[in-house]
């Protein structure tokens, strides 16, 4: 998440609202302290839940992937746009 001074969101707000709109989620800040966080309208309420658990310490977060994951499975023959649009003839 992003860290955004008040007067720096007012002066960019179109900015900021657009990467919102994209997904991402900002935290607004007045003299250095975290006021709000302006997240995406519709998150699920999973995510909400766990950026609260963030901003109150309970849980961390450094932003990269969760490790432990199995690897990518790798396919070989046509990709599924391919096959979408090879059906879609």
């Amino acid at each position: 998440m992003e860290t955004v001074g008040v007067r720096q969101l007012k002066e960019n707000l179109s900015r900021y609202l657009k990467r919102v709109r994209s997904g991402e989620s900002i935290v607004v800040t007045d003299r250095k302290k975290e006021i709000a966080i302006i997240v995406p309208s519709g998150k699920e309420a999973d995510e909400e839940k766990l950026l609260q658990l963030i901003q109150r310490g309970v849980a961390h977060w450094s932003g990269g992937k969760p490790k432990g994951l199995r690897s990518r499975v790798v396919s070989c023959g046509k990709s599924v746009s391919e096959a979408v649009l090879e059906d879609r003839r």
